[in-house]
């Protein structure tokens, strides 16, 4: 017995799983929003901050998101300078993987590992910059 076709994959079902992640996004932005960080007792304490009393590079993460939220972006910027960073970056490859998605073509973004160890050494300057006393400023 010879198998169907397959139907072929409609365009609404491509952007299924960008439009998803979306909304995963857009629901924990939304709960961050309306449960505020600034408070507390909603949230748990950062590890590193906690034991060490050093910020790490997601410290001040939640209270940015939540100022981003509600259009804030000097409240943002202030709190977690680079987390606003990543949010510019999200919305760019979300972008990117729609515009792909809708002409049913992959999301593939190869990074050679120069690309990586130049990331993991912004996340550690800013790390150690906020934490000195001249980077003040990038503190939360």
């Amino acid at each position: 017995m010879l198998s169907p076709a397959a139907a072929p994959v409609t365009r609404l079902r491509r952007l299924a799983t960008p439009a998803g992640a979306m909304a995963v996004v857009v629901g924990a932005f939304g709960y961050v929003a309306t449960v505020d960080p600034n408070e507390p007792g909603h949230y748990p304490v950062c590890p590193m901050l906690r034991f060490t009393g050093v910020f790490c590079p997601g410290c001040g993460g939640l209270r940015s998101a939540h100022a981003f939220a509600h259009g804030d972006i000097a409240a943002a910027l202030g709190s977690n300078a680079l987390a606003v960073v990543g949010y510019a970056v999200f919305a760019v490859v979300w972008l990117l993987w729609m515009v792909r998605a809708s002409r049913g073509e992959p999301l593939r973004i190869s990074l050679s590992p120069a690309y990586w160890w130049g990331a993991g050494a912004v996340l550690l300057i800013f790390s150690v910059v906020r934490n000195l006393p001249f980077g003040s400023g990038l503190a939360p």
